[in-house]
């Protein structure tokens, strides 16, 4: 749900016109018509205004990505040469062989 999607959404259950949230909030008729359109993407500032006019605290939260790698890293890592990739995948290899070796000389795993 977008931004503009949910002030349109509380906004129509409580019966509310656009002009009265704008009055409410603070703002113009004509901003939360742009808002509510998609024209414009609201700050979180302007957004929780909105909410809060309306008698709601919007909630953001974060969670991670399902699977296990960062989408960033991956597309980085995509745009390097098969060359470079296959360094990185010796070079990453030969880290995890001398971290094996480490633990087994400190007694770690045994």
């Amino acid at each position: 749900m977008t931004p503009g999607e949910l002030v349109r959404e509380n906004r129509q259950l409580l019966g509310l016109s656009q002009l009265s949230l704008a009055r409410r909030a603070g703002t113009t008729q004509a901003a939360v018509s742009r808002i509510e359109r998609g024209l414009t993407a609201p700050s979180w500032e302007t957004l929780r205004a909105l909410m809060l006019a309306m008698g709601y605290e919007p909630d953001l939260r974060a969670r991670r990505l399902n699977g296990r790698w960062d989408p960033v890293h991956l597309a980085a890592l995509r745009g390097r040469s098969p060359e470079e990739r296959l360094e990185l995948s010796v070079s990453a290899n030969r880290l995890a062989g001398r971290l094996r070796q480490a633990g087994a000389e400190v007694g770690v795993g045994a």
